[in-house]
C-alpha cells in the first residue's frame, strides 16, 4: 500500500493578530526604558520625585502670575504675600525686548516684514524640493533687508546688488586666465560700481526713502537675530575656503590659513568684541567712521569661520583617499573635483558640527551686551532693570530670554537632524 506523502499547502493567510500587551504600546516602552533593571527602577523613581518637586514648587508661581500691573510694587500689592510671578513686565516691556528702546515704534513693521521675508529666502536654501527659481529672491533678500531695517533710499541697496552682480560676472569672465586675475578684476569692477552708485544715491536721497534708523538705535532680539544671521551666513562659505586653504599645497596660502584659524580659535570671543569696539577702528583710513555693528559682525564672522573651518577639515579628512583618486581619474581639475565630488560628501559629514557651531554663535551674540550694545540680554540688564518700576524682576525676564533662545536653537537642531536623514548621512 503506497503512503500518501502529499505536503500540506495553506490556501489562506493567517489573520494578523494583536501582539500581547507586554509587547506593544506604552507598556513595552516603560518596561524597556524605565524598569528594565533594578538600577533603572531606582533612577526612574528618583527622576519622578525630582520632577514632582519642581512642578509642586513652581506651579503656584506660574498660576498666580500677574499680567496687568504698572510696576513690580503693584504686582506685590496684588499678590499680597502669595507666591507668584510678575509677568506684567513682559507685557509692559515686550516691544523693548524685541526691538530695543530706541527703534521708532511707528517703524516696527519694517523688521517684522524683514523676518517674514527671511523665512521665505531661507526656504529654497533649506528645502531642496522647493523650486530652485526661488533662489533668485534669496540672493536679493540681503539687500532688501538692509533697506527695510536701516531705511534710507533703496538706491543704495540696488546699486550694491548691481555692483556685486557685475563683480561676479567679471570674475567668471576673467578667471579662466587666472584665478587671482579674476578676483582682482571683480573687486575693481564692483568697487567702481559702488563708488559711482554712491554719488547717484546721494543725489536721490528722497527716492522711495524710508525713515533712516542708525545702528545705535537697534537692540533687543532683533539685534541678536541680525548679528547671528549675518555672521553665520558669511562664516560658512568663509570657513569652507579656510579649510581648503589649510590643505593647500601652496605654502603661503596654507600658513596664512593656519595662522588665522589657530589665532582666532585661541582668543576668546569677548576679547575680539572688545577689539571690534575699541581697536578695530584704528585699522581703517583716517576720518572714516565704521559702524559698530559692522565691526562686531566682522569679528563674529572671523570667530565663527575659524571653527567651521576645522569642522569642514574634519569632514574632508573623513573621506577615503579613493574619492580624491576617482576625481583625478575623471580628469577633473581641483575646482571641479571639490565642487562636484569632495565637498558635497564632506559637507554632509560636517552638518552636525556646522549646526553646533552656528547655534553656539547665535547664543554668543548675547555677549555684545558687555560692550554696551542693547541686545535682548542687554535690554534686560540695562534699561529695564535699571528703572525703578521693574528693579528686582529677574526670573521672569531672563526666563523669557532663555525660552526664546531655546525655541530658536531647538528648531535649528531639529532641522539639522531632519536634513541628516534626508541626506542619509549616517549611511555614507
Amino acid at each position: 500500500m503506497a503512503e500518501n506523502n502529499a505536503s500540506f499547502v495553506r490556501h489562506e493567510l493567517i489573520k494578523e493578530q494583536v501582539p500581547p500587551v507586554s509587547q506593544r504600546g506604552v507598556v513595552k516602552w516603560v518596561s524597556e526604558n524605565l524598569i528594565s533593571s533594578p538600577f533603572n527602577v531606582i533612577m526612574t523613581l528618583l527622576s519622578l520625585w525630582i520632577i514632582y518637586s519642581i512642578i509642586v514648587n513652581s506651579a503656584p508661581w506660574f498660576i498666580n502670575g500677574i499680567w496687568d500691573a504698572k510696576s513690580v510694587r503693584e504686582c506685590y500689592d496684588i499678590l499680597d504675600g502669595v507666591s507668584g510671578a510678575c509677568f506684567a513686565v513682559l507685557k509692559e516691556r515686550f516691544p523693548q525686548l524685541i526691538y530695543g528702546f530706541k527703534y521708532p515704534s511707528t517703524e516696527y513693521w519694517r523688521p517684522n516684514i524683514a523676518v517674514v521675508l527671511l523665512l521665505a529666502a531661507l526656504a529654497p536654501v533649506l528645502f531642496r524640493k522647493l523650486p530652485q527659481q526661488l533662489l533668485g529672491f534669496s540672493a536679493i533678500y540681503p539687500f532688501l533687508a538692509y533697506w527695510l531695517i536701516w531705511g534710507g533710499t533703496p538706491l543704495v541697496a540696488v546699486i550694491a546688488f548691481l555692483g556685486l552682480a557685475f563683480g561676479i560676472y567679471c570674475f567668471r569672465r576673467f578667471s579662466a586666465r587666472s584665478f587671482a586675475f579674476g578676483v582682482i578684476i571683480a573687486v575693481i569692477a564692483a568697487s567702481f560700481f559702488w563708488v559711482l552708485g554712491g554719488y547717484l544715491s546721494e543725489a536721490n536721497e528722497t527716492f522711495l526713502a524710508l525713515e533712516a534708523v542708525p545702528s545705535r538705535d537697534m537692540g533687543g532680539l532683533m539685534l541678536n537675530l541680525l548679528l547671528g544671521t549675518i555672521a553665520c551666513s558669511i562664516s560658512i562659505p568663509l570657513g569652507i575656503v579656510l579649510a581648503l586653504g589649510r590643505q593647500s599645497n601652496m605654502p603661503i596660502i596654507k600658513w596664512i590659513c593656519v595662522i588665522f584659524i589657530e589665532f582666532i580659535r585661541g582668543v576668546p570671543l569677548i576679547t575680539l568684541l572688545f577689539v571690534a569696539n575699541v581697536i578695530l577702528a584704528f585699522f581703517f583710513p583716517p576720518d572714516t567712521s565704521i559702524d559698530l555693528i559692522l565691526r562686531v559682525i566682522i569679528m563674529m564672522t572671523f570667530f565663527n569661520s575659524a571653527y567651521i573651518a576645522e569642522v569642514v577639515r574634519g569632514g574632508l579628512a573623513a573621506l577615503p583617499t579613493g574619492q580624491y583618486e576617482a576625481a583625478n581619474s575623471l580628469g577633473l581639475d581641483y575646482a571641479q573635483s571639490m565642487r562636484l565630488i569632495i565637498l558635497p560628501q564632506a559637507l554632509k559629514i560636517s552638518i552636525p558640527g556646522i549646526v553646533n557651531v552656528s547655534v553656539g554663535m547665535l547664543k554668543d551674540t548675547t555677549l555684545v551686551s558687555i560692550i554696551s550694545m542693547f541686545d535682548l540680554v542687554g535690554m534686560i540688564r540695562g534699561p529695564i532693570l535699571a528703572t525703578s518700576e521693574w528693579n528686582g524682576v529677574y526670573w521672569e525676564l531672563f526666563g523669557c530670554a532663555a525660552a526664546i533662545f531655546f525655541v530658536i536653537c531647538f528648531s535649528i537642531s531639529k532641522y539639522s537632524q531632519w536634513l541628516e536623514r534626508q541626506l542619509e548621512t549616517s549611511n555614507r
